[in-house]
């Protein structure tokens, strides 16, 4: 009997297929276990477990139950068993989990156990770069060279380039990149310098940090290079001309204000040629109107002669 269950399990081994998965860093991983060779089992009739290429055993699920007695534990508390579908989802993903993991189903009989599937998952984990940060040494001056650094960091796999781009060119600037490996998490930090200076005639520049891994380019925001006396300059005019329409506009305004203030003067009414005034004798609210023109003869004869 030993040597019937020995030819199925070796049987079965070589029908093994590999099987593919990729995951990000502090992700989740997802690795199968399709039950084409007893998908009209139940759970409850099955031992189905999980190991990595050391061995170590990640989950078990024993005749319907979890079964911890035997889970390595670097493995506790970072899986989970979605029944369904048999797949074993591996959580917070590190880089140092990369590797292969097969899956057994076994099927327990009066004479011990017999595989009847295993499934062999090759896991890639992947990290993104932070996007490529470019920084300036020194300040901007046409006479002297320009130092600039752009770095990235916390990524996976290894990158394979990175490099500067500059207005108007396609050719790619910058040497020295250094790679660095963080030795817990295993990600990589990356950065390259660049020397150069501004061309005569050009007055500024713009420059894109651009980094290369096997699966993707990932590129900085563009950086503006500008002279300082230039950039000086192109102040002080900005200040001119804000200073220029402000007084502009006080200007009109006093214009505007003085122009209001004569018109209001001219179209107020003069005061009429009087021939009527009115007298208000003491005591009395009785007012009398005199009319000038009917007292002129009076007036007239009353002055005395010249003689």
């Amino acid at each position: 009997m030993d040597w019937a269950i020995l030819f199925v399990t070796i049987f079965v081994l070589s029908d093994a297929v590999p099987m593919k998965r990729q995951a990000y860093s502090n992700g989740t991983a997802y690795l199968p276990c399709p039950s084409t060779k007893a998908q009209n089992m139940s759970l409850n009739e099955l031992v189905v477990f999980w190991q990595d290429q050391q061995n170590l055993v990640l989950y078990e699920h024993f005749l319907g139950t979890e079964k911890l007695d035997n889970v390595n534990a670097k493995y506790l508390g970072r899986t989970s068993f979605d029944g369904d579908n048999w797949t074993l989802r591996l959580h917070n993903v590190q880089i140092k989990d990369m590797g292969s993991y097969t899956c057994f189903i076994q099927k327990k009989t009066p004479t011990g156990s017999i595989i009847l599937q295993q499934t062999l998952t090759e896991l890639s984990v992947i990290a993104n770069f932070s996007e490529p940060e470019i920084e300036l040494s020194q300040n901007v001056t046409r006479n002297s060279p320009i130092n600039l650094t752009c770095s990235s960091k916390d990524g996976y796999p290894k990158p394979t380039k990175m490099y500067f781009l500059i207005t108007n060119s396609t050719n790619e600037r910058g040497d020295n990149m250094q790679i660095s490996q963080d030795n817990v998490t295993e990600l990589f930090s990356v950065s390259i310098r660049l020397f150069l200076r501004f061309p005569d005639g050009v007055f500024n520049m713009t420059v894109v940090c651009i980094l290369e891994t096997e699966s993707m380019n990932i590129s900085s925001k563009p950086y503006n290079l500008v002279p300082e006396s230039q950039f000086v300059r192109e102040n002080q005019i900005q200040s001119v001309a804000s200073i220029s329409v402000m007084c502009c506009s006080v200007l009109l305004l006093f214009v505007f204000l003085v122009a209001k203030k004569c018109c209001k003067k001219q179209n107020q009414p003069g005061r009429p040629r009087g021939t009527t005034y009115t007298l208000e004798q003491d005591g009395s609210a009785d007012r009398k109107s005199i009319n000038l023109k009917e007292l002129e003869p009076q007036i007239t004869s009353a002055k005395p002669n010249a003689e």
